[in-house]
């Protein structure tokens, strides 16, 4: 009997001279062609790629000509690749998109959620408001379904397993993965989240760096929402956030997605490589912090710029603001 692979070190906490803590996890480099470049830990590590995949679900949005019969932008096409904070720019923009349809946020399915901009959520507990569905990190995502749901005619519960939107995700997800999925789970946002291995998710990243325009419908799709994403970082996650600090140091050259759990993936045009890693416990920290590793290694981030030094390589502080540890990617990590 084969033994299991073992994930491998991916984050180093040290406070003095002591290793306090360390992340685990498995990450994979593939190229355009759905080889495998690069591996750390188990490559066929079966996970939810949760966030982290939704420029995947937003694929049927184009190859139908929804995206292009109701005449969507680039900067919907990155809400519909967003996990995003709730700040104005990204509810006025679902809203006014909602709008567009002739629908509201009641035909929503995401759930409300509470924002985590901070203006936006002083000013609904100043007004005494709660969240609604449109506060959702996923309601541009779901903005897209609706589209999708509606340039298709089918019914209202776009979520549901097998309605036509979730049967086209499913259909372009393992095209992408180049495998069947095993199973799925339910996100946060209710809808289905499809499993695949890491290399699998690397291999769709991949797929999506090396696609070029009039190269087939689907390829001008990835291309169109690759884009869309490097040149609204904004847009895709929100200040703060380590996707949109990413993208704007890389120049609208590179494209990034977080998901829940300690998931990362990277689409690399230039490069035509895509990466995907999942932290093992599910650290936001670690999967920041090895994303951006990768990212620095590879020649695609600047080891110098504001987020690498956010991120790579950061100082601990306590409440008092002593310097009294640092955050490190493990030295296997780097190449």
């Amino acid at each position: 009997m084969t033994s299991p692979i073992a994930p491998a070190p991916f984050t180093e906490i040290w406070r003095g001279s002591l290793l306090e803590s360390q992340h685990l996890g498995h990450a994979v480099i593939c190229n355009g062609k759905g080889e495998v470049v690069r591996v750390w830990g188990n490559p066929e590590q079966v996970i939810y790629p949760r966030s982290s995949c939704k420029m995947v679900q937003a694929l049927p949005l184009l190859t139908s000509g929804a995206a292009a019969r109701y005449g969507l932008t680039r900067e919907q096409l990155a809400l519909a690749c967003a996990s995003h904070n709730g700040a104005r720019i990204h509810i006025d923009r679902v809203s006014n998109w909602l709008e567009q349809l002739d629908l509201g946020e009641g035909d929503l399915r995401c759930g409300p959620q509470k924002p985590r901009d901070s203006e936006v959520l002083h000013s609904l507990i100043k007004h005494d408001d709660s969240p609604c569905q449109i506060h959702n990190n996923c309601s541009g995502k779901h903005a897209g379904f609706l589209t999708l749901s509606q340039h298709l005619g089918a019914g209202s519960e776009y979520v549901e397993i097998d309605h036509p939107v979730q049967q086209a995700c499913q259909e372009a997800f393992e095209e992408a993965t180049g495998e069947t999925s095993p199973t799925y789970g339910i996100d946060g946002c209710s809808a289905p989240n499809f499993a695949c291995t890491i290399t699998g998710l690397a291999r769709a990243m991949g797929w999506f760096a090396s696609a070029h325009t009039r190269n087939g419908r689907a390829d001008d799709a990835a291309v169109q929402l690759r884009e869309a994403m490097a040149l609204h970082p904004e847009l895709v996650a929100g200040e703060g956030r380590a996707c949109t600090a990413l993208m704007r140091d890389m120049g609208g050259k590179v494209s990034v997605k977080t998901g829940a759990e300690g998931v990362f993936v990277a689409i690399l045009p230039e490069q035509e490589l895509g990466i995907a890693l999942k932290v093992v416990d599910g650290a936001t920290r670690a999967a920041e912090n090895a994303i951006t590793t990768l990212l620095v290694s590879l020649g695609a981030l600047d080891g110098n710029s504001p987020s690498a030094k956010s991120y790579m390589s950061a100082p601990i502080t306590n409440w008092n603001g002593i310097h009294c540890g640092d955050m490190r990617p493990a030295a296997g990590l780097q190449f």
